[in-house]
């Protein structure tokens, strides 16, 4: 009986192996094929090709637009500079401006103030130079280059710039004033007429244009006008300052050779308050 019961033991099959534990070896061989057909695909596209691939592109956020009041809309910019990376001042708002000026008028020590400013950039006589006006492309260029923040200049603020612009001359004279001029009396009334009907020009070209009018007289005489082109260009108010210093002191009666004949010229005109125009900065 004993025998019997052994003999039957042996003749007994083998159990078989876990269906799970199989499935496991399966899937581990599986991703290991995987992983290197991964792997040499990766080798033949080559780094940049996979850096192509798996790019991924965030999309610009929107400035918030709404701190604008709806009335200076039209006139805030945000310009993208190719030149350089603006990313940190993107969402600031730029405002355009020109000043608009005759030679000899103040206009050169009125800039130096503004630049002072560190949100201010004004460029001076961009187009003092010929090439940059030869033609309506070449305005247009300059232009763009300026208002897009891409001119260099001394000008140029490593701040957020809040307000950008130039300088252009009504009349682009060449010979500037004498330290002691002589006048000519004779043409003396008909010249202060044309500056005259420049300036009527201009502020009739500028009528529907937001403009603020700054005279010479205004800032000797109320050094708080500043203030009002800062509120203009919307910019935080701050004391400017120039290194420009004033280059003729003495009375106007010792600057021009032919004083008397001046005098009897405009004295009793229109332009008879200029005989008294001695400024103090």
């Amino acid at each position: 009986m004993v025998a019997i019961c052994l003999q039957g033991a042996f003749d007994l099959k083998a159990p078989k192996k876990s269906p799970i534990a199989l499935r496991m070896v399966v899937l581990a061989v599986t991703i290991l094929c995987g992983v290197f057909i991964c792997s040499m695909c990766m080798k033949q596209l080559g780094s940049e090709s996979w850096s192509r691939i798996v790019k991924i592109e965030v999309a610009a956020q929107p400035c918030n637009k709404s701190t604008v009041p709806p009335s200076e809309v039209p006139f805030v910019h945000y310009p993208q500079p190719i030149t350089y990376n603006r990313d940190e001042c993107m969402c600031n708002p730029v405002r355009f401006f020109t000043i608009i000026s005759s030679q000899r008028s103040g206009s050169g020590w009125f800039e130096t103030l503004l630049n002072s400013h560190i949100n201010i950039s004004s460029n001076g006589e961009i187009f003092s130079n010929k090439e940059r006006r030869s033609n309506i492309s070449s305005i247009v260029k300059t232009l763009d280059k300026v208002y897009n923040l891409d001119w260099n200049s001394s000008a140029s603020k490593n701040e957020c710039t809040a307000a950008i612009g130039f300088k252009w001359m009504l009349n682009q004279a060449n010979i500037l004033a004498k330290y002691k001029p002589r006048l000519n009396t004779t043409s003396l009334i008909s010249n202060l007429k044309q500056a005259d009907e420049y300036t009527r020009d201009a502020l009739r070209n500028l009528k529907s244009i937001r403009h603020i009018t700054i005279y010479y007289e205004d800032l000797i005489s109320n050094r708080t006008r500043l203030l009002d082109v800062l509120d203009f260009l919307k910019v935080p108010r701050r004391k400017l300052v120039s290194r420009h210093v004033k280059i003729h002191t003495r009375p106007l009666s010792e600057q021009i050779e032919n004083w008397d004949e001046v005098y009897n010229a405009l004295n009793g005109t229109q332009y008879e308050s200029f005989l008294n125009a001695d400024y103090r900065i």
